[in-house]
């Protein structure tokens, strides 16, 4: 069992940056595959990032590659997201979520948090 909170979220202007934090509490954090994804009002959740569980591998949508860096720190049962040069468009809930392997399928996270929004202002 895995519990994910999330925090960091808030109100930043366009080309501002913030830094998204996700605490996992369980016994085998370092043995999951973390991601985040996002959901805008009246849109489906969609994929934003994934890191392996080593942290050798990650993965980025193409709406926001080169602006934000996934990370994590096993010793601290953490995952980050460092989002930089942000615009309206990033506006959504965004989500962290726990799972077996590393993808971009919200069918293979098997644990959630509770989301923290995030509004970036034009």
């Amino acid at each position: 069992q895995v519990q994910l909170v999330e925090s960091g979220g808030g109100l930043v202007q366009a080309g501002g940056s913030l830094r998204l934090s996700c605490a996992a509490s369980g016994r085998t954090f370092s043995s999951y595959a973390m991601a985040w994804f996002r959901q805008a009002p009246g849109k489906e959740r969609a994929f934003v990032a994934a890191i392996s569980w080593g942290g050798g591998r990650t993965y980025y949508a193409d709406a926001v590659k080169g602006r934000f860096t996934i990370s994590r720190d096993n010793a601290k049962n953490t995952v980050y997201l460092q989002m930089n040069s942000l615009k309206p468009e990033d506006t959504a809930v965004y989500y962290c979520a726990a799972g077996r392997t590393t993808s971009f399928y919200k069918s293979d996270y098997d644990y959630w948090g509770q989301g923290t929004q995030v509004t970036v202002s034009s």
